[in-house]
């Protein structure tokens, strides 16, 4: 009764459809209960002058108002560096960060409390572009840099050199949960605090730090979030320190849940970035060196900026092999909220970067671009170490490269793409096979931990307690699934309990699409230790009470809810009398499981090292129509082949990969931010934020796994699928700039990211108006000779 690769429902797909599914604002308010919001600074950048409260202190409703001046702890916090406060003191550094917390009855005394609040600031220039803050030379932390081979000596040598500047914007996490959390008092300045929290670890830390208590006075608890992506990842700590703030002082539990507006306007979003590149290649397209400088984008304070920039070093290779590197990275500082995690977790915008840099040689040398992955390509047993010195093992690329190619008729499609660029004078079209290969494991080698609580009852049930936290993706199922394949029972036997803190201590966040491979080891760490328990006391039952005289423990077999001895196959025993078997025989039925990663490491002073455990792998072809009149970009075909190892539930992992591919079109198309002069946030709602709707989605949506079982270093051979399908949306806008190739008669076409319709029809009109003075037909005669 196998209970892996095999598909069962997600554990609270009932509860979801029927709307019994409890998230933070579903909670029941307590008779005695307090709201909670901030006033947030009004400018980017401004010196606080005076502060006066005391009229909003008179507002019918209102309870409490704290500032810096009432933390008991050090307003001083951050996961990396700690570099951003709770509430400022007299600074402020971008629009919306907290200066006073506000305790009220209700939420329309919150509101009028905050018109009534007399603050006066200066205001002081501030650096809204990674322009401004190179000039100005603020940047966070140092330079970080991998290298190797000699890359003056390989552009001294080249046959072609392209060199150009790569902007990339952000993206706004719009999980449909806004930052959430409720606090409740208990004896002894104990408290315990339901958060949205994709991290409740660092919740309880920051928590501790801020209100001066102990750790151990701080439970935090997450049943479930509506939606993280990496935006809670880190930022959840903020609202639930205000609200822990509240009902520390006022011994009342306190709610607070950001509006989507607020929570739009005051959180930090996925790293803008900004990357120079120079690349030398042959005239087959083989890459012979990489130059780059990448820039990000991250805001006010550091938050998660440096590993996120030392993934997009370690991912710009993306699946090539390049002999001579020399990448480096720093992180510019603006007045922008802290940017932070978001799913792909700076691989993204390394990845980007290098398909950008493939467009541009095939575009250069007028050939195909997949020939060109095709030949750069990272090898079996040759050209197949990273440029960080990492070994690629169980390397799938080539395979998943050449068989989408042909599954998805590939060569045809885009001989019948060049036809129709040639005749049609209305619509472009565009096609791009794209690969990507993704790092899994934390690149903060003591993230790679986890630890599980799993007791088994006497009825034969089991409840499990991880550091994982569930947001939509379905590890709590995984988990459940793994525990049943261990004892080998039915998963409707397994429960697997809210995160918190009191059962699973020091947990390192849900991210990093790690959870499963860290949770759901620990977990069968547990599972072991318990059947151990339970086969021994088997053992001695059948040699007490059957006579079997030469029963061991290391004999007995687990299978199909039964427990036998091989040996003695004329008896068996069910799971649950075997439980009750255990505990009159005094064996431990509950067992604390525990996993460390093995075999990784890093050290960022040399730029080497074996960060990851394993690569996730896959492919996707991905074809666009462009009117040329309006812009407008229309995805009328996606095929998508995957390796995910092999898979604990092959209907969930469809799903992260459709979801995640959705999610990556979106940041390369529609999602655009879009700020004003003093760097307000102009697009803050559904309405001004265009994620993809049905509409976007094409009406060929193929999506295949391979079946590869040979990822023995983790977890039953299985292998992540959170954040790796996000960069393969990163297809359809190489699609895209292949479609513009058509008609740039410089060869190459530039475009930025997103390439919202607007900026796709900016740069076919720049196009078109070049063309008409340098004869495009002939351009278009070339483009057909790719093929």
């Amino acid at each position: 009764m196998p209970e892996i690769n095999k598909n069962i429902p997600h554990d609270s797909a009932c509860t979801h459809v029927t709307g019994e599914s409890v998230y933070i604002d579903d909670m029941p308010f307590q008779s005695n209960e307090l709201v909670v919001d901030f006033l947030g600074s009004p400018f980017a950048n401004c010196q606080i002058l005076s502060l006066n409260l005391d009229d909003a202190l008179v507002v019918p409703g209102i309870v409490a108002l704290y500032t810096y001046k009432d933390l008991d702890g050090i307003n001083k916090f951050g996961p990396i560096l700690q570099d951003e406060v709770l509430l400022c003191e007299d600074h402020c550094s971008f629009i919306g960060e907290p200066i006073v917390v506000i305790a009220a009855e209700s939420r329309l005394a919150l509101a009028q409390a905050k018109k009534a609040i007399k603050l006066e600031v200066k205001e002081l220039q501030p650096i809204l572009t990674i322009d401004d803050a190179k000039q100005a030379n603020q940047f966070i932390d140092r330079t970080y840099s991998i290298g190797r081979g000699d890359c003056a000596k390989a552009f001294a040598e080249a046959a072609n050199v392209i060199e150009g500047t790569l902007k990339i914007n952000g993206q706004d996490h719009f999980y449909l949960e806004s930052q959430a959390a409720i606090v409740y008092p208990g004896e002894q300045n104990q408290l315990t605090v339901y958060s949205s929290s994709q991290n409740p670890s660092e919740v309880q830390q920051v928590l501790a730090l801020v209100l001066g208590l102990q750790q151990n006075q701080v439970t935090v608890i997450v049943k479930r979030l509506g939606g993280g992506f990496g935006g809670k990842e880190c930022q959840a700590t903020h609202p639930a320190a205000m609200a822990a703030l509240v009902a520390l002082k006022t011994k009342r539990p306190a709610r607070i849940v950001y509006s989507k507006d607020d929570d739009m306007m005051f959180t930090g979003k996925r790293h803008p970035f900004q990357n120079d590149y120079k690349v030398a290649f042959n005239d087959d397209g083989v890459i012979t060196a990489l130059s780059a400088r990448l820039f990000a984008d991250g805001g006010a304070a550091n938050d998660l900026s440096t590993a996120v920039l030392g993934r997009a070093l370690t991912h710009i290779d993306n699946a090539y092999f390049i002999e001579n590197v020399d990448v480096k990275g720093q992180i510019c500082r603006t007045n922008f909220p802290p940017t932070t995690a978001f799913r792909g977790f700076g691989g993204p915008q390394g990845v980007v970067t290098m398909e950008n840099i493939i467009e541009e040689i095939a575009a250069f040398l007028n050939i195909d671009a997949f020939d060109v992955r095709r030949r750069n390509c990272y090898g079996l047993t040759e050209r197949n170490v990273t440029h960080y010195g990492q070994l690629i093992t169980n390397n799938t690329l080539p395979r998943l490269f050449d068989e989408l190619c042909e599954s998805s008729d590939y060569r045809e499609r885009a001989r019948a793409v060049a036809d129709f660029n040639a005749k049609s004078k209305t619509h472009l079209r565009g096609i791009s096979l794209q690969p990507v290969k993704f790092g899994i494991s934390f690149t903060n080698k003591f993230l790679n931990q986890a630890n599980a609580l799993v007791n088994v009852y006497l009825d034969g049930t089991v409840q499990v307690s991880t550091g994982a936290c569930e947001m939509g993706q379905g590890v709590n199922t995984n988990i459940k699934q793994l525990v049943a394949d261990e004892f080998q029972i039915d998963p409707r036997q397994v429960i697997v309990m809210a995160t918190s803190t009191e059962k699973s201590n020091n947990t390192s966040p849900t991210a990093a699409s790690a959870a499963t491979d860290l949770n759901g080891s620990a977990a069968v760490d547990a599972c072991m230790k318990i059947k151990a328990n339970m086969a021994s006391s088997f053992a001695a039952y059948l040699s007490r009470e059957k006579g079997f005289s030469k029963a061991a423990a290391e004999n007995v077999v687990f299978k199909d809810g039964m427990l036998f001895d091989p040996r003695f196959a004329s008896f068996e025993m069910s799971f649950r009398e075997a439980v009750g078997v255990a505990y009159r025989d005094r064996q431990s039925l509950g067992e604390r499981g525990y996993y460390a990663t093995k075999g990784i490491d890093f050290d960022w002073l040399s730029g080497k090292g074996h960060p990851f455990l394993y690569f996730t792998n896959g492919c996707a072809c991905a074809e666009v129509l462009i009117d040329r009149f309006t812009g407008q970009l229309k995805i009328e075909r996606l095929d998508v082949l995957f390796d995910a190892g092999k898979q604990i539930n092959p209907g969930i992992n469809r799903g992260q990969v459709i979801g995640a591919m959705v999610q990556g079109i979106g940041w390369v198309t529609t999602e655009e931010l879009r700020y004003g002069a003093a760097g307000n946030l102009l697009s803050h709602s559904p309405t001004t934020y265009k994620i993809p709707n049905i509409h976007d989605i094409p009406a060929v949506f193929n999506v295949n796994f391979i079946d590869n079982g040979a990822n023995t270093a983790n977890v039953r051979s299985t292998k992540a699928v959170g954040e790796p399908p996000l960069l393969l949306g990163i297809s359809v806008w190489t699609a895209a700039k292949h479609a513009l190739s058509f008609v740039s008669s410089d060869e190459i076409p530039v475009l930025d990211l997103p390439a919202t319709n607007e900026q796709i029809l900016s740069r076919l009109t720049a196009y078109e108006a070049i063309c008409e003075r340098a004869a495009a037909p002939q351009r278009l005669r070339k483009a057909q000779a790719r093929i």
